[in-house]
């Protein structure tokens, strides 16, 4: 007599998106990345920071010496717990401070404002665009 061959049942066809989906997001898990939650949190919010200050004041375009004016003290009371953001942070706070120093002339002051935007964009994408 032949065996009837049954379906695995609901449960049996539910398991494997389940497994599926644990193992997608254990992969894209802060730990994956090498950072607590609460880190990742507060870069998040370090970089939402970063975006609110950058987006204050002259337009960059129009008044570039004014605008690095402006965003030197905001930058500079900015605080976070993670300390390559909070180096990006004061790095470019620095070169704002170097650049508006040189009343925005000078090749030198350009690039360290032109690196140091571009750290903290590592760090929080379009934060300093």
């Amino acid at each position: 007599m032949a065996r009837a061959i049954r379906p695995a049942g609901r449960w049996g066809l539910a398991a494997g998106p389940v497994l599926l989906l644990a193992l997608v997001s254990a992969c894209s898990s802060p730990a994956a990345t090498g950072m607590s939650t609460a880190s990742l949190i507060s870069v998040q919010a370090g970089c939402q920071q970063v975006a609110a200050v950058l987006s204050d004041g002259p337009d960059p375009g129009a008044d570039p010496v004014g605008y690095a004016e402006a965003q030197i003290l905001p930058l500079r009371q900015l605080q976070t717990p993670d300390k390559a953001l909070q180096a990006a942070i004061s790095d470019l706070a620095a070169a704002y401070q170097g650049f508006y120093n040189v009343g925005g002339h000078g090749d030198a002051a350009k690039a360290a404002v032109t690196s140091a935007a571009k750290k903290i964009n590592s760090l929080c994408p379009g934060a300093a665009s």
